[in-house]
């Protein structure tokens, strides 16, 4: 049985968790009925955040899938383009939200069917930014 994580706040919405001698940074928005979580490249929001992963699992490699921003954001820079094979962990995006750098990464090894957005572009929460195939 592994130890409880040692969670370290390291400044406004972030944190540093530390667990069987890894670290990661963990990004935290929104009020604590409405929560968006950003680790790992990957993005939760409230009670979803818990199933989140368990769907991903079960996600066929052909499917369809769309990324979506976590919160309000600027696009600052886009790294892929239609066409463009992606690995599982590639960063597609880099969006900025309350002075914090968000890379939007690929779950899975796929190819980008479509671009949604562009670098300066405000987005808003839930807006589809790419999608993979």
């Amino acid at each position: 049985m592994s130890a409880a994580p040692l969670v370290t706040r390291i400044g406004d919405g972030v944190f540093r968790v530390e667990e069987n001698g890894r670290a990661h940074v963990v990004y935290v928005a929104g009020t604590e009925g409405d929560r968006w979580l950003h680790w790992n490249g990957q993005v939760f929001h409230g009670a979803v955040a818990a199933e989140a992963p368990a769907r991903q699992r079960g996600a066929s490699a052909d499917a369809h899938q769309s990324l979506s921003a976590p919160m309000p954001a600027t696009v600052l820079k886009v790294l892929v383009a239609p066409g463009a094979q992606v690995h599982k962990g590639d960063t597609l995006l880099i969006l900025e939200a309350m002075k914090m750098e968000l890379p939007v990464r690929s779950a899975a090894d796929a190819v980008v069917r479509a671009v949604l957005c562009r670098e300066g572009e405000l987005v808003q929460a839930g807006a589809i930014l790419a999608e993979l195939e």
